[in-house]
This record gives C-alpha cells, structure tokens and sequence, in this order.
C-alpha cells in the first residue's frame, strides 16, 4: 500500500500506517526530518522541483530522478506500507504513487490506474515531466502520458488530502 500525503502530514500518515519506508520528493533547501521509525536506508530523498519545463535556477525531475525511484519501489518487500510525499501532496507524489504502482503491477492498466489515482484524490495534478520519463523508462509507449492527460489538473488546492493506493487492483 502506498500513502501519499504533504509534507506536513508525513508525521502523522507513517504513525498512523506503520510505514516503514519513505519516499521525499522536494525542492533544494526543503528540509525533510525522517521520523524515528524510518531507517536511513528506507528513506529516499529525491531534490527536484515541480517543473514540467527546465527553468533558470530549477532541477528539473529527469532520468536519474526515475530510475532511483524506480530503484527503491523495486527493493520494497511490500509487507508494510510506504510514504510518498512532496510539499503539497498533488503533484510529485502523485506523480510518483502511479509511477511506482505501474512497475511493480505490470499488468495493471494505466487508464484504469490514473482514474482510480483520479477518485482517491481530486486534486491530484501528477507532474507530467515524472510521468513522461517513468512511461519512457517503463515501456508504456505513451499509454502513461496518455492516461495521465486524460484525468486533467486535479482541483486546485493548497495541500492535498492524504490517500492511499493499493498495488493489485
């Protein structure tokens, strides 16, 4: 099970769950403190920010981006649940969420995956530059991007609510 919440619900989302990994997808300068219960090795912190377009002064989200987040999800054993979050919960995490469900359930649709991602949060606004590099690297001929432009901008929101998605359908 993956929990994807805000930066300032990851506290309280890996008590409430049990989680005992971690996933941090934030801007440089963004401090993240890993709770107690996360080991170092089962943290991941991923520097990038939410840009879909390379700007003056931004790490964009790009290949070594994915394929350590890919890198991690595949070392998960799936027993307990895992944290994914970015600052406001709706974009990078969403991002991620649907990128890391779609390498570890294979078979799973992606139009099927993104509308589900869709009724579990409504502001989910996945970045588009994570999911295009995830559907290169994956495979997915266009299927990821596709599904992910065919559920929109999420609602406009300051901070999402958290959710969680299941692997299996």
């Amino acid at each position: 099970m993956i929990h994807v919440c805000s930066l300032s619900k990851v506290e309280e989302t890996v008590a409430r769950t049990g989680a005992e990994r971690l996933l941090s997808l934030l801007a440089a300068g963004t401090d993240v403190v890993r709770p107690a219960s996360i080991t170092r090795e089962n943290h991941l912190h991923l520097v990038m920010h939410d840009i879909a377009v390379a700007q003056d002064g931004m790490t964009m989200p790009g290949e070594e981006h994915v394929r350590n987040l890919l890198d991690f999800a595949r070392r998960w054993d799936l027993m307990k649940p895992m944290v994914v979050h970015c600052y406001a919960g709706i974009s990078r995490s969403t991002a991620s969420a649907y990128i890391i469900t779609a390498a570890l359930a294979p078979k799973r649709d992606e139009m099927e995956l993104a509308r589900t991602l869709r009724a579990l949060s409504p502001s989910a606004t996945p970045n588009p530059r994570l999911i295009a590099v995830a559907d290169t690297l994956l495979g997915r001929e266009g299927r990821m991007i596709e599904a992910i432009k065919s559920i929109g901008r999420g609602a406009d929101a300051f901070e999402g609510t958290p959710f969680e998605l299941k692997i299996d359908s």
